[in-house]
């Protein structure tokens, strides 16, 4: 399975972006995808993941109402749209995925098997 995500750039405050993460290889069952980030001297954090067939979804408290995942199941693709940036949404941004994930661990980057290469999105003030 590979990952790649798109979408990334520089974009002032309150702007937007759609970031993207194809898949490719196998990807029957139950495939959880999941977006993650890391800004500079941070830890990764999680931001948002959906359930592959069941359209289940979370997001980290701070990107809610200003974050929308979703996927197309036909393109294998995810996609992170995110409104309203904030200069604390700067960060690489990385999609992953993994088939066996519950909902309740979709938050958990430890549990995700298949990583992109990160895009990077810079909102400027």
């Amino acid at each position: 399975v590979q990952l790649q995500a798109s979408g990334g750039g520089l974009v002032q405050a309150g702007g937007s972006l759609r970031l993207s993460c194809a898949v490719s290889g196998p990807t029957f069952g139950r495939f959880v995808m999941g977006w993650f980030r890391q800004a500079p001297g941070k830890e990764r954090e999680f931001v948002s993941a959906i359930m592959w067939n069941g359209g289940t979804t979370k997001y980290r408290d701070s990107v809610q109402g200003r974050f929308t995942i979703s996927r197309d199941k036909a393109k294998n693709t995810a996609y992170l749209a995110m409104s309203n940036l904030k200069v604390e949404d700067t960060a690489v941004y990385y999609c992953a995925a993994d088939r066996g994930i519950l909902s309740s661990r979709m938050a958990i980057g430890d549990d995700y098997d298949y990583w992109g290469q990160g895009t990077q999105v810079t909102v400027s003030s």
